[in-house]
């Protein structure tokens, strides 16, 4: 195919449509009420229930705003923020004169003061026909959010002091009541909480007139890291308080962690789980799209881990690698990506998943990446799995790999020691400020050298440790410095310093004895050095706290010898207690599905240049790209066009079609193809849709605005939607989504 049409220039493009417009402000795409609305909520709120028993009354003849209003301040109490300014958006289409409206906008980014500013501007602007009780609300969140010079301390004191003067002139307010007392907490470490009593007592006033009410969230935050069990009745009643939201069932997960009930921690971390997959699945949510996701669904591995429960550990932090990925919120820097590796590592290593390892090691579980630490702990990881399993030639590889590495770092860290070196001369410094500017250039640039050092020292040292050579062993391993206390007990062992290993056992389990881990490898080693007294005291521990254990991983295995010897079943574990204090918990099943699945892709059928129809069908048993694109007059589009366009091929190639939905009318359309295509064929099929409907019916459409948004798809042969991106932009990285989109297609569902 000839590559010439890509070269021409975006002037030129913009003359494919004779329809085409002059630009606008704002650009296609973008709000018409200013860049504050670009982002956020784009689609049209819908009454949830379930997200909090809350009543605030605002000045509105509308009811269903009403509804809509209680629904976003139940949402503020769950940290749901982009739930909740949709919620106020769409109070403020029912009723456009609602003050209070444009005040629970500015509520939703209070975290976020420049883009909060904005939107108290237009509550300010309204607020005449409000109420005395909004307007305090009103001018107390406009004077927070005010742009000047105040520090943050006087800021929050003023805050505080706005929040007062409401329950002065309303002293029955309970959501007054409800985000003073979380803003009191939040605001500790500027303003020091005279007294955690005092805030406790604010929210039992809450809960003495709505025992049921969100504000139980605020009083785990209250008492976690401090005394938790002053949480307990909250956490019994925080998720089914407003079960809609997965951030409800997540926060009774702090308390039972901070008492280290892992069980109850882990059916809170599940249940908050299944409620974002609902959300997700019933809105067509991609995960990392719900900011606390990843953080639940790693503390739930982490849970798994503490019990024992290795399998459930393993899927769950494969599952999380598995997840559409995103350049703004999940890779491997960052989100399900991260998070996933890092707990992978962790189940892996601890468990003593050997041969997992190194079935995963040349998998996307186990990819490497381009950071450089990320790359040290990988090979790590292997090189000790491959010692384990007595193959050395593949540990001296992962060693050869690490110095390869090490020596790339050390030439980029003298190359631009060297280039400081010429820049301080060339401004005629002397030669002791040249000299003591480029050591620590030189010093600051071989710091992401240390982690491979340490690597390479840890794996020398177990190439040793097969030679017999102990003493040199223990010298590499002292080199690593970074072992941890776990696994300084092993190699403390396997080097015969047994009483070493006995206080490293003492230190690993000492910050971890209800966790089954530690446990195990101090019952394993002790009983390997023939102290069976405190083996057997040890191991009496662990089957109170193995209760939920999977006994079959390598590492829980080795003890069943020794537990036959004292005459205990091979199931040794002991039951779990019943506890009593957890509230009433419906079934998980009810709350929702375990896993996130994709959504099916809806069908549509449009027409295209030439007298031809596109459809959705066309592309069954096949995985396509769609893109939704705002017509030739957009600059943007016409420039996405021409990056996926010289891509086709690649696209083709890895078993992909693309095609373009185009908002022009069949007319304007064949215009724009024909002028494009006057020397070779534009290589995506492209069509018409200026009805809106399939660009409405895949949310690619402000539903507050009513316009047109750009979007791109990736739906697999299945028909399931597997990535997305909804936009006020296009998304532009043709490599991105085709790299993605081979990686995603390589899982099975």
């Amino acid at each position: 195919m000839s590559k010439r049409w890509w070269a021409v220039s975006l002037t030129a493009a913009l003359s494919w449509s004779v329809a085409a417009k002059s630009f606008e402000t704002p650009a296609p795409g973008h709000s018409l009420h200013g860049e504050v609305f670009n982002e956020g909520p784009r689609q049209a709120a819908y009454l949830m229930g379930d997200t909090g028993n809350v009543s605030f009354p605002i000045t509105s003849a509308n009811p269903e705003a009403q509804a809509f209003f209680n629904q976003g301040i139940g949402q503020l109490h769950g940290f749901w923020y982009f739930e909740a300014e949709r919620s106020f958006r769409q109070v403020a289409m029912l009723d456009p004169n609602c003050a209070m409206a444009y005040w629970g906008m500015a509520f939703a980014n209070i975290e976020n003061r420049s883009r909060g500013a904005k939107f108290i501007v237009k509550a300010t602007e309204k607020k005449a026909t409000a109420s005395r009780r909004e307007q305090l609300f009103i001018d107390g969140l406009a004077e927070y959010l005010k742009d000047d010079k105040r520090k943050d301390e006087e800021r929050r004191k003023a805050y505080i002091r706005d929040l007062e003067k409401v329950l002065l002139e309303f002293p029955d307010d309970i959501e007054a009541k409800a985000f003073l007392a979380v803003f009191l907490y939040q605001s500790k470490s500027g303003v020091p909480l005279p007294s955690q009593f005092a805030v406790d007592a604010l929210l039992s006033e809450v809960f003495q007139k709505q025992p049921m009410h969100p504000a139980h969230h605020y009083r785990i935050h209250l008492w976690d890291h401090q005394k938790a069990e002053k949480a307990l009745e909250s956490a019994a009643r925080c998720g089914q308080a407003a079960p809609r939201i997965a951030h409800m069932w997540h926060m009774p997960g702090h308390t039972y962690s901070d008492l280290k009930r892992w069980a109850d921690s882990a059916w809170q971390q599940e249940a908050s789980g299944r409620a974002d997959h609902t959300h997700m699945m019933r809105d067509r949510v991609l995960p990392d799209q719900i900011h606390n996701y990843a953080h639940n669904q790693e503390w739930l591995v982490r849970n798994f881990i503490n019990l024992g429960r290795h399998k459930s550990a393993l899927d769950l932090s494969k599952n999380l690698l598995e997840l559409p990925r995103h350049p703004k919120n999940n890779s491997l820097t960052k989100g399900s990506g991260k998070n996933g590796r890092d707990r992978l590592m962790q189940v892996l290593e601890g468990f003593e998943l050997w041969d997992d390892v190194v079935t995963l090691a040349n998998t996307m579980y186990l990819e490497a990446p381009d950071a450089t630490a990320e790359q040290s702990k990988r090979l790590r990881l292997i090189g000790v799995a491959h010692y384990h399993r007595g193959e050395f030639p593949q540990v001296e590889e992962c060693v050869k790999q690490l110095d390869a590495i090490a020596a790339k770092l050390e030439e980029k860290a003298q190359a631009e020691a060297v280039e400081e070196e010429k820049k301080l001369r060339s401004e005629n410094k002397s030669d002791a400020d040249v000299t003591k500017a480029k050591d620590e250039k030189l010093k600051k640039a071989r710091e992401p050298i240390s982690p491979v050092e340490k690597a390479t020292a840890e794996l020398r040292g177990v190439q040793l440790l097969a030679r017999g050579e102990t003493d040199k062993a223990r010298d590499q391993f002292d080199k690593a410095g970074d072992i941890p206390k776990l696994r300084q007990a092993k190699y403390q062992f396997l080097c015969g310093q047994h009483d070493k290993s006995v206080e490293s056992l003492k230190a690993a389990v000492q910050s971890a004895d209800t966790q089954v881990m530690p446990l195990a490898v101090q019952v394993d080693l002790l009983k390997r050095m023939n102290k069976l007294d405190d083996a057997k005291a040890a191991f009496a521990k662990l089957r109170d706290v193995a209760a939920h254990a999977d006994l079959d991983s390598p590492l829980l295995a080795r003890l069943a010898p020794f537990a036959k010897e004292q005459g205990w079943p091979d199931n040794w574990r002991n039951p779990a207690p019943t506890r009593t204090d957890v509230g009433e918990r419906p079934t998980l099943d009810a709350i929702g599905p375990f896993r996130w699945s994709p959504s099916p892709a809806i069908d549509w059928s449009l027409p295209a240049p030439g007298e031809k129809t596109l459809s959705m069908s066309e592309y069954r048993g096949k995985s396509v790209v769609v893109i939704f694109y705002l017509g030739a007059g957009c600059l943007h589009c016409v420039e996405q066009l021409q990056k996926f366009a010289p891509r086709v091929n690649d696209f083709q190639q890895a078993g992909i079609s693309i095609v373009g939905i185009s908002t022009e009318d069949l007319p304007s359309l064949t215009t724009s193809v024909t002028n494009f295509s006057k020397d070779t064929p534009f290589p995506i099929p492209l069509a018409a849709d200026p009805e809106l409907k399939t660009f409405k019916a895949y949310r690619a459409f402000d539903d507050f605005e009513k316009v047109p948004l750009h979007a791109t798809f990736l739906i697999d042969g299945a028909g399931l939607v597997r990535w997305h991106d909804i936009s006020f932009e296009p998304f532009q990285d043709a490599d991105f989504v085709l790299n993605e989109a081979k990686r995603l297609l390589t899982i099975t569902r």
